[in-house]
């Protein structure tokens, strides 16, 4: 898969995350087969690019080419500012947010809220192409709800403004993360524009991505909250894709490594305060895929302490391979 010069190999992305994608996160899923990897979205608002949050959202520094920042707002000329600034500091593409469910990001006519307003929309992709030195592409849903699928006719509207590539999530606004993603509207938006096209939503395993792709025909798959639960599901589609079979997961030894290896560069990341609170939610989906006994768990969500959170997952890891293995 190639977006104007830039190569992306096995065609995997990960999918921007707010609280979650951080250069930590970017790198980890990079090592574990990550093609693409775009940064936590930023305001576009320029009073806020100077606050700690955007200072650490737009950290990329040591990581390769090409740093993808996404960018969200409702305010043409705000984006455009802010694709311009991001640009002349470094990153090679810019993404523009039109996928983001959340309240407090629709209430400000920015993210998914977006789509509601097709001539608006094209104000801003004209608006953000012409500002921006480097590519651009858009991240959105496929319409804002059952009633109002309009993804096609926004993505050829993005196309005609010289958007590079398209990432479409296959839900509507209303429905968040709820229920099944569906597939036919990805497809439509596919056969109808000739950039490269991401699909996103439900892709959780290598059979489902082999699902995914013979419905969709996308050119590549963009993952996200099945990566926050299982990061090494990039090498694990990767090798299926390659091979014909999907490689076993991660012994504990390995997952182990992987695990405290984030969490104590969340500690160096971060600062050792925020740093803890922000490994809970990752030790937290630890726990979802090998659930330890109640007491521990409490323990683990709410340790305070860099070295205390670090001696509770050893403790953690201790109890699981000590564990008799089911018969």
């Amino acid at each position: 898969m190639r977006i104007a010069g830039h190569e992306f190999a096995n065609g995997l992305a990960a999918a921007p995350m707010a609280g979650v994608t951080d250069r930590v996160f970017r790198g980890l899923c990079r090592s574990l087969g990550a093609a693409s990897v775009t940064a936590e979205m930023v305001s576009a608002r320029p009073e806020l690019r100077a606050t700690r949050k955007s200072r650490l959202r737009l950290d990329h520094v040591g990581e390769p080419a090409p740093r993808i920042v996404q960018i969200a707002g409702g305010d043409a000329q705000d984006l455009a500012f802010a694709a311009r600034v991001n640009a002349d500091e470094g990153a090679d593409i810019i993404d523009i947010n039109m996928g983001c469910p959340a309240k407090k990001v629709c209430r400000k006519a920015a993210g998914s809220a977006l789509m509601a307003d097709v001539d608006h929309v094209a104000r801003i992709l004209d608006a953000v192409v012409a500002a921006s030195p480097v590519p651009v592409t858009l991240k959105m849903r496929t319409g804002v709800s059952a009633d109002r699928i309009n993804a096609v006719a926004i993505a050829q509207i993005a196309e005609n403004a010289g958007i590079a590539a398209l990432a479409v999530h296959g839900r509507t606004r209303d429905q968040h993360y709820r229920g099944q993603a569906e597939y036919a509207t990805i497809a439509a938006v596919k056969r109808a524009v000739s950039i490269p096209v991401w699909a996103n939503g439900d892709v959780d395993s290598p059979a489902a991505a082999r699902t995914v792709l013979a419905a969709t025909g996308a050119d590549g798959l963009m993952i996200g909250r099945a990566a926050c639960r299982r990061p090494w599901l990039f090498r694990e589609i990767a090798v299926e894709r390659a091979t014909g079979t999907a490689p076993p997961p991660p012994a504990l030894a390995d997952e182990r490594e992987i695990l405290l290896g984030l969490v104590e560069q969340l500690h160096d990341f971060y600062g050792e305060d925020q740093g803890v609170r922000v490994a809970r939610k990752h030790i937290g989906w630890l726990c979802e895929r090998r659930a330890p006994h109640p007491a521990l768990y409490l323990d683990l969500v709410q340790a305070h302490g860099a070295a205390r959170q670090i001696r509770l997952l050893e403790r953690y890891f201790d109890a699981a391979g000590a564990a008799p293995r089911a018969a």
